[in-house]
Formats: C-alpha cells, structure tokens, sequence
C-alpha cells in the first residue's frame, strides 16, 4: 500500500477538449476550463449535444464564473507540419500551461494526453458527457472556433464557412473543387490536397 498515494477526489478538476479535429479548413481550437465548485452552472453537456443558442448563452456564464480558462488556436500551418493528432495534443499543452501552478488534476477527453506535463492527467473516454469541466471545454472550444469560421467567411465567402465550419460537407467540397484552396485550407489533408493539385494542373504554363 502506497501511503503517499494521492486522492485525486480532493485535486482541483481542469477539464480539456477541443473542438474542429475533422474539418478542412481553419485551425483545431482547444480549451482548458478550472470550474467554481461555490459556482454552479446549469446546463452543461457535451457541445455537440447543445443548440448553437443553448453553447452561445453558456459560453458568457462559463468565463465569468470558471476560477481559470484557455482557449488555443493551432493554426493551419501547424496542423499541416505536425499533423492533426499532435497539433491537438500541443494546442492541449499550450491551454493547461497557460492556466498556471493552479492546475493540479487534468481530464481530457478522448484516449491521448499531452506529454510532459508538470500535473497529473487522465485521459477520459467520453469524458464530456461525464466531467463537467470537460464539458465546459467542449463549450469554449466549439464557440470560439465557430464564431472564428464566421469572421473567416467575410474573407472566403465562395466556401460556405460559416454554414458548415470548414467540415468536408457535399456543398463545401463542391466550393473546394470549382475555386481551388484558400491560405486557411489544411492541405495535408486528402480532400485539399488533391483540389491543390487540381488547381496547379490547371494553370497555363
């Protein structure tokens, strides 16, 4: 028996997801949230679960509530040099680290954990229908990034980014195939990279 064991019921939570793994376009946004125990928040869930009206109303009361949150942009050009898993898991480093010594334990959801951390963390399947801090992550994350693929549509209207986000939809395929990739296409994945190729094929030599 380890009688230094620590309980890990009595460590402060931060919960940790991210939001925009699958999508073409635009970069994976992820978020650490440290929540007030003193503070209750009614209406957490999964964010995919929510309406867009039920995580906007959520987003303002989880920052002002929450002891301590982060939200990372990883950038395209960092998903494309690292791949989209590791640029993740490095966005995932950056928001625990930016939350400071007052982190102690760490949820994320999913199977992977960022590697050397200065905490303890658990990699918690499902874990944003399980830990509310998680939940409130997934919250952070998925607004954040959306209302950033909005501002991204005033630039790209053709896209359709802010209708599906940059996600591989028929509409956003057929945008990609008749107008090529723009600078916030992620090209390391098939779909752009082949419409990139296409697009070089085409230009008169």
């Amino acid at each position: 028996m380890d009688m230094f064991a620590i309980d890990r019921r009595r460590l402060r939570v931060t919960g940790v997801d991210e939001a925009g793994r699958g999508p073409l376009a635009g970069p994976v946004a992820v978020a650490a949230v440290i929540l007030d125990p003193r503070r209750r928040l009614r209406g957490l869930d999964d964010s995919k679960k929510l309406t867009r009206a039920q995580r906007e109303a959520l987003y303002p009361r989880i920052v002002e509530r929450a002891l301590a949150w982060h939200v990372e942009m990883v950038p395209v050009e960092e998903i494309d040099r690292l791949n989209i898993l590791h640029a993740t898991l490095e966005g995932m480093r950056r928001c625990i680290l930016a939350l400071g010594p007052q982190v102690e334990l760490v949820r994320i959801d999913g199977n992977a954990v960022p590697r050397a951390l200065p905490c303890l963390v658990e990699a918690v399947v499902g874990g944003d229908a399980l830990e509310p801090a998680i939940m409130a992550a997934s919250i952070l994350a998925k607004v954040a990034r959306d209302r950033l693929m909005c501002a991204l549509h005033e630039e790209h209207q053709h896209y359709g980014f802010d209708v599906h986000k940059g996600y591989p939809t028929p509409a956003h395929l057929a945008a990609l195939a008749e107008h090529g990739p723009c600078p916030h296409h992620r090209r390391s994945f098939a779909p752009v990279r082949e419409a990139f190729a296409r697009s070089r094929e085409a230009v008169p030599a």
